[in-house]
């Protein structure tokens, strides 16, 4: 997705989206850790409606490296989504 949008920085921009997995770290302050029933959206306080209007906001910030963040928090968010969708657990 880098070299569509930011053709001269692909591979760091690229990079950007690709750390932006960190977002899970989350996940450590849940009860347990893992649970494969559970849908990480709306749960953890980084997958929540308001984190998505933030990460929807870097979007208009005039840096691109602060919207290759929003761009790969929002894919981690629609990937988390059709996991929940996919394994019933929709919240």
């Amino acid at each position: 997705m880098g070299k569509v949008l930011w053709k001269q920085n692909r591979w760091l921009a690229g990079l950007i989206m690709a750390s932006t997995i960190l977002i899970d770290v989350d996940h450590l302050l849940a009860n347990p850790i893992f649970d494969p029933d559970r849908c990480s959206l709306g749960f953890h306080p980084l997958h929540t409606v308001w984190a998505g209007v933030v990460y929807v906001a870097l979007l208009a910030v005039p840096s691109w490296k602060w919207r290759a963040v929003g761009v790969g928090r929002l894919w981690h968010l629609c990937t988390d989504a059709i996991d929940c969708w996919l394994v019933g657990s929709w919240v």
